[in-house]
């Protein structure tokens, strides 16, 4: 039997898709060109050109199916920023989140989740109630990397600089970012296509202020990633120019473009192969929380043990040998055995305890999988994670998070001795 290829469900495409569609069956050559530039925008499509005939690469159409709006999935840090924004220009919160059905409360409490309305109703009233231009890219440049919890941390915990990338794109929605991403790397060069979920007009001013906020929060969390030496090397917006179009200027640093075929940020791909940076001392602390949030309630030890602990979540993805920890802490190796002794504590088992706890927590907290946990740990695979946590827990991974379980096997601790000093 004859087998037919599908065509693509078009039912979910916008209307207007078709009716440029019919454009391009019945008009010459440029005004195709033309027509499936807009297309391109309408349909998140990270390239212009129509064809490789002139050297130009091609990609397949991109539809990102719009998000549920009214669905309440995501936490409020976004709209944490730009109420702390709005704050510090005299505007009361209460104004701020007018419409919105949160109050200043809800903002600081980690069990409240927020929708992509409630998300866009705070922006348009930014966009009312200030007379910055600049609220968005002042909003966006507070969402450090730790902004986002475990899935911040497994982002500064990735093996490769390269892995940040994709792991944000992967969980983009997840996290309740405003603009869904799409990387590409061709030569030296590294290309985020964005496209705003609030809007999908690049008239409608909350298109823009979203990926402003995008645009500012992308900046951040590159720095603290790669450095506070990092910069984009081209910014392309699909909006019209903007009466602040200054503001980009001295933000950004890099050549800026509007009216254009895609909303992009490109930086040098030098960036993504170099190692990671040190923590700065805001990092640092922020990842603080992460140990007291997840270590600290089961690890309440003063001393060599807690300092050790604190360390390894402060460097994520690090887990040096006993020799290379004592140096960083400058202690002579015996003197740091001894010190160890005293507390009935091993290397080996504190380093064991903090994998542990970082796994539950992104067990608990993220639906990360088991490779991603496991390269986050430093173990050579899926396999030797999920041993080392029936070790811990008793449970495979996959049970443990199916049934939430709320505690750790007895005695499982005394048996983790599988890093080696």
């Amino acid at each position: 039997m004859r087998s037919r290829s599908r065509s693509p469900n078009l039912d979910r495409l916008p209307s207007a898709v078709f009716l440029l569609a019919g454009l391009v069956r019945n008009s010459p050559l440029n005004a195709t060109n033309r027509t499936f530039r807009c297309l391109a925008r309408l349909t998140s499509l990270p390239d212009c050109g129509t064809g490789n005939r002139h050297g130009r690469r091609t990609r397949k159409l991109v539809y990102h199916p719009s998000p549920n709006l009214l669905q309440c999935l995501y936490s409020p840090q976004r709209i944490a920023a730009v109420v702390d924004v709005l704050s510090e220009d005299g505007i009361s919160a209460s104004r701020a989140l007018g419409g919105a059905n949160l109050t200043s409360a809800d903002l600081r409490d980690s069990s409240v989740r927020v929708s992509y309305r409630q998300v866009g109703t705070v922006f348009r009233n930014a966009m009312r109630l200030s007379r910055d231009p600049a609220i968005a890219f002042r909003a966006g440049e507070r969402m450090h990397v730790m902004a986002y919890g475990m899935y911040g941390y497994a982002m500064l915990s990735s093996p490769t600089r390269a892995g940040v990338i994709d792991f944000a794109a992967k969980y983009g929605r997840i996290l309740g970012t405003v603009a869904d991403i799409d990387f590409t790397r061709k030569d030296e060069t590294v290309s985020c296509v964005l496209e705003p979920l609030l809007s999908r007009d690049p008239a409608d001013d909350v298109y823009r202020f979203a990926l402003e906020f995008a645009f500012a929060t992308y900046q951040t969390l590159s720095r603290d990633v790669y450095g506070s030496s990092f910069r984009f090397s081209k910014l392309s917006a699909a909006y019209a120019r903007p009466p602040h179009a200054g503001t980009y200027d001295r933000i950004f640093q890099c050549p800026v473009g509007f009216d254009q075929c895609k909303n992009a940020l490109e930086f040098d791909a030098a960036w993504i192969d170099r190692p990671a940076v040190c923590p700065d001392e805001m990092t640092r602390a922020m990842a603080g929380r992460i140990y007291d949030e997840v270590l600290d309630p089961v690890a309440r030890d003063d001393g060599l043990a807690a300092d050790i602990r604190r360390r390894l979540v402060e460097h994520p993805g690090r887990f040096p040998s006993i020799e290379a920890m004592a140096a960083e802490l400058a202690i002579h190796p015996r003197t740091f055995r001894r010190r160890l002794q005293l507390q009935r504590k091993t290397y080996r088992q504190i380093v064991s305890e903090v994998r542990m706890q970082l796994a539950v927590g992104y067990l608990r907290n993220t639906q990360m999988t088991n490779d991603e946990i496991a390269a986050r740990l430093d173990y050579s695979d899926a396999a030797n994670f999920r041993h080392a946590f029936a070790r811990w827990t008793g449970k495979s991974p996959s049970d443990f998070r199916d049934g939430r379980a709320p505690g750790i096997a007895a005695g499982a601790q005394d048996s983790l001795a599988d890093v080696p000093n």
